[in-house]
């Protein structure tokens, strides 16, 4: 399993980065595009992926990762269809996925997001587990539309249901399902770099992972082609792979919990051992632990 995550994603770079703009010289970023249909592509740069829907209607895409590769990642939608972005989908919070927000909204564009997310980007924001710190998002970049439970887009021949994942990632996690072409974008609810990042701080909780997870399993089929967080175009098996790694890590640590094991007893223990890490390991423990205490 370590190989499959890892060579999904190819080289990565500090996780750090993935929530701190200015953390790296953006300049080197190079965004690379990949097609799934003939209206679906993926972009690739730093940050998490961002999924693009082109057509007479117009562009819509899904995240837009760092404020400085706004530009760039504009250059590279100008190359798919010349008609300008309409919306913005924001899968949650995190400066990885919203930080060209800002950029967008100024251009015109629409920001959607969930609820919850809206509600973190109107104010200050830190992230103790990697000391970064967020400010207050400007008007520009604050999401127009906001929906608790679900909201639906009809542009370009596909139908875009959005959709609200609770509790998992964060409190403010969106999936997107395009019907007609059978893609879903998971947002950071499924990753590719091993454990993922449950901002349990921010309402995510490992349980809302798995749920999510089952979530997403619902709507694909074997054919489905699935845009996680970060990482690789993957299938649903690959999905059914990382539900059960989060499900045995959590068996683990709530059953060490239950013999009255401390934190740093179970951190001792290693449960994680085996499955590919690019952040410290403790942290992910520690944000499970939390999320079960609570």
């Amino acid at each position: 399993m370590k190989n499959k995550f890892l060579s999904a994603i190819g080289t990565i770079v500090l996780i750090a980065t993935f929530f701190q703009s200015g953390a790296q010289n953006y300049d080197t970023v190079k965004i690379i595009t990949h097609k799934i249909t003939e209206k679906i592509f993926t972009l690739e740069g730093d940050g998490g992926n961002i999924g693009v829907l082109t057509g007479n209607d117009g562009t819509i895409i899904i995240d837009d990762q760092f404020a400085p590769l706004s530009e760039k990642i504009k250059t590279a939608l100008k190359a798919l269809n010349d008609k300008p972005v309409r919306f913005v989908i924001n899968t949650h919070f995190h400066g990885d996925h919203s930080g060209g927000n800002e950029n967008f909204g100024k251009d015109g564009a629409v920001i959607i997001a969930q609820d919850n997310s809206r509600s973190r980007m109107t104010t200050e924001q830190f992230i103790a587990a990697f000391n970064s710190r967020t400010p207050a998002a400007p008007y520009d970049a604050l999401p127009k539309v906001t929906f608790t439970e679900s909201v639906t887009l009809h542009l370009n021949g596909e139908t875009l249901q959005v959709m609200h994942v609770s509790n998992a990632h964060t409190d403010g996690d969106a999936i997107i399902f395009f019907k007609e072409s059978n893609v879903i974008h998971t947002g950071d609810v499924y990753v590719r770099y091993g454990l993922p990042f449950i901002d349990q701080p921010h309402g995510g909780s490992i349980d809302g992972m798995i749920k999510g997870t089952d979530q997403i399993i619902a709507l694909a089929n074997d054919v489905t082609k699935i845009i996680p967080g970060h990482g690789a175009i993957a299938t649903k098996k690959d999905l059914i792979e990382y539900r059960a790694m989060l499900q045995t890590l959590r068996e683990r640590i709530a059953g060490a919990m239950s013999k009255g094991k401390t934190l740093t007893e179970i951190i001792a223990s290693a449960p994680t051992k085996e499955y590919p890490a690019v952040f410290d390991r403790s942290v992910f423990i520690t944000l499970v632990y939390d999320s079960l205490k609570k």
